[in-house]
């Protein structure tokens, strides 16, 4: 093989090294684990589905992880203050969270509150760590944000006044204001391989949620052994879990935290792409507009220029 011919390899390692791309893809299979997650609601316990996509990913990713684990565990070891925080922020409560809200919450404020994400990484930035968002980057989240609420309100602001906010909404912006501890303290994770600190963190999250599976199976909410189930764990494992984390922290590794936090609101543009080619929705005008609003804003917001 000359020096020239590509390798299996290539692709994987120009992907891991474009952050744009990796952190839209992490939207992309954020959106689908949202709008399945409600289509789901009531079918699929919410701990128990939970507890599974993290065991479930973790199996997945282990047998790469492995040999970076051991090499890397002294580092992770060293910190175990900061891998259960990051493990119960980024993997347990969030997704228990989350999926618990969908049992009371549409769709159409799940994603609506999606868009709030970036404000709780620049919200735990600043208290924990005294990062202050640049003006490109504030400029860029109210950009996107607009086009967010364009997208979810159909174009028509009055819609605003008719949306009722749940017990099932206040869960999700907790989940997100959860989340947002993650985002926030990923810079200052231990210097490790990606996959030694991911597999170390899914574990963690697991063996968490395990106490609140066993108490969602003794009151008799189960999995149901169908088409529907199998085909939830089998999505929920591999996209929102596996691929998505590992491009998210790579992302925030190359970008950092406030400049990677807009694309949060891609989430809902690409819910509402699934709902039209899903659903039999229509595309309309404000689909359109809403869509080039939330791109302009993520191109704004992490801009080079921007500081992380």
């Amino acid at each position: 093989m000359t020096a020239s011919t590509p390798t299996p390899a290539a692709p994987i390692r120009w992907l891991n090294n474009q952050p744009y791309l990796l952190l839209s893809l992490t939207s992309l299979f954020w959106a689908g684990n949202i709008v399945l997650g409600r289509y789901v609601a009531g079918h699929v316990p919410p701990i128990t589905l939970s507890c599974i996509r993290w065991i479930g990913a973790l199996a997945i990713l282990l047998p790469f992880a492995w040999p970076h684990l051991r090499r890397d565990w002294p580092a992770l070891r060293a910190r175990p203050a900061l891998i259960v925080v990051l493990s119960a922020s980024g993997f347990a409560i969030n997704n228990t969270l989350s999926y618990w809200a969908l049992q009371y919450t549409q769709a159409l404020n799940a994603l609506l509150i999606q868009s709030s994400g970036p404000l709780f990484v620049a919200l735990w930035s600043l208290l924990l760590f005294g990062v202050r968002l640049t003006w490109a980057q504030l400029l860029g989240i109210t950009i996107s944000m607009s086009g967010v609420l364009t997208i979810v309100l159909g174009g028509d602001l009055a819609a605003a006044a008719g949306i009722g906010f749940n017990m099932g909404d206040v869960m999700f912006a907790g989940a997100l204001c959860v989340f947002g501890i993650y985002s926030a303290l990923m810079p200052r994770r231990p210097v490790t391989h990606q996959l030694s600190l991911i597999g170390v963190t899914m574990g963690c999250g697991a063996l968490l949620m395990l106490p609140g599976m066993l108490w969602e199976m003794s009151t008799g909410y189960t999995l149901k052994p169908d088409a529907t189930t199998v085909l939830t764990l089998i999505y929920v494992v591999i996209f929102p879990s596996a691929l998505a984390y590992l491009f998210f922290n790579r992302g925030i590794a190359l970008i950092g935290p406030n400049r990677a936090a807009p694309f949060f609101h891609l989430v809902p543009v690409f819910g509402s792409a699934m709902a039209i080619l899903f659903l039999g929705e229509q595309p309309r005008l404000f689909h359109l507009v809403g869509y080039l609003l939330v791109l302009a804003g993520v191109v704004i917001a992490s801009r080079q220029s921007s500081s992380a």
